[in-house]
């Protein structure tokens, strides 16, 4: 009996130890990685790349007017609003000149009253010095007194002293007549160029008043970026050098400016210089936006790898990278500027590491894998 017993014990642990070897084993073939085969691999290497400095600027356009008036006024009426497009001499807004008007007419009525006073002068003068002839001939043959003689004289100068004088009184009048045409020419506000409207700041019935600004016009035709620079930047910044420009809304591919001009006198505040960079006609461009101006400072080394061996997880980006027994492992990293189909790698990767390329949608992470031949 006891003997059965023993051999019943022995087989249960013969069974146990089975099924724990079928367990083991089971565990060895569930902890092989999935292979996957044929995946093409670079080798994540530095590059000698041009090392820029990104400088914000604004568009503006290369004339620009910001019109205010030379008298006081009410606004009588405004013929533009933002946007519009307006032609050179086209009246752009008007000032009541009732008042300026008023003025004109009054000298215009002093120029007349002055030609109708030259004329008797005129007259006046004509006739003292006639007389004062006849008594030169007269007194050549001693036929009047000296005394007489010297009346008439005298009355001939004060006459042509008068006329001179009056003469005199009448281009003052005619001066001012001219400054009251010409003040009230001030009442209609032209534009100075072919241009745009960007900015209006009144409305008909508000009072103008001389140097308040009114409108802004600014001319039609090629724009420029104007950016602050750094005094440290400003080694690299020269004249009529070209300088890659990009206009967010305009897409990722830079214009390409020429520096115009360079502003020699700092901020005092930023110790900063300003420079204008002209820009080609661009289709979307217009005045106001903001832009990048990428300012070459020498070069630098720099981790790059193409774009499609870089998979997003949310507001992460990664790349499979292919450790020991050549597993991939899911690695985060940080990039950087693009550069056409590559783009910078920050941290997270560095030189010399085997990177997968162009994984697609897979999930490799923890699996074999078998590199391309």
């Amino acid at each position: 009996m006891n003997i059965h017993r023993s051999y019943v014990s022995y087989a249960v642990v013969l069974l146990a130890i089975a099924g724990l070897a079928a367990c083991s084993k089971k565990t060895e073939i569930s902890t092989t990685p999935e292979v996957i085969r044929d995946v093409r691999v670079f080798q994540a290497a530095n590059q000698k790349l041009p090392e820029t400095v990104d400088t914000v600027g604004t568009v503006r356009a290369l004339e620009s007017s910001a019109l205010s008036s030379q008298v006081m006024g009410t606004i009588t009426s405004i013929a533009v609003r933002e946007g519009d497009r307006v032609r050179a001499g086209q009246t752009l807004l008007t000032i009541d000149a009732a008042q300026l008007a008023s003025q004109a007419d009054r000298a215009h009525a002093s120029v007349v009253a002055m030609g109708q006073q030259i004329a008797a002068v005129e007259s006046d003068a004509a006739l003292a010095a006639s007389t004062l002839k006849r008594y030169e001939m007269l007194k050549a043959q001693k036929s009047v007194s000296p005394q007489e003689f010297d009346e008439v004289e005298s009355r001939s100068k004060a006459a042509s002293a008068r006329l001179a004088m009056v003469r005199s009184q009448e281009g003052e009048a005619r001066a001012a007549e001219s400054a009251a045409r010409t003040m009230q020419g001030y009442t209609r506000i032209h534009a100075p160029f072919d241009g745009i409207v960007t900015e209006r700041k009144v409305d008909p019935g508000a009072m103008a008043t001389p140097g308040s600004p009114l409108m802004t016009i600014e001319k039609a035709g090629a724009l420029r970026l104007e950016v602050s620079v750094d005094e440290s930047l400003l080694p690299f910044v020269h004249a009529e050098a070209s300088i890659p420009v990009r206009i967010d809304t305009l897409g990722s591919e830079p214009l390409n400016g020429k520096v115009a001009q360079i502003v020699p006198s700092a901020d005092p505040g930023s110790r900063s210089f300003l420079v204008k960079i002209d820009l080609p006609i661009a289709t979307g461009l217009h005045s106001g936006m903001y832009g990048n101006a990428l300012l070459l400072r020498g070069t630098k080394d720099v981790l790059i790898i193409p774009r499609s061996s870089v998979i997003t997880h949310g507001s992460m980006q990664g790349v499979y990278v292919i450790g020991q027994n050549h597993v991939a492992e899911l690695r985060y990293i940080s990039v950087g500027n693009p550069h056409d189909n590559a783009i910078e790698v920050l941290s997270g990767l560095s030189a010399g590491e085997t990177v997968i390329d162009s994984p697609g949608e897979r999930e490799l992470s923890g699996k074999r894998i078998e590199v391309r031949q």
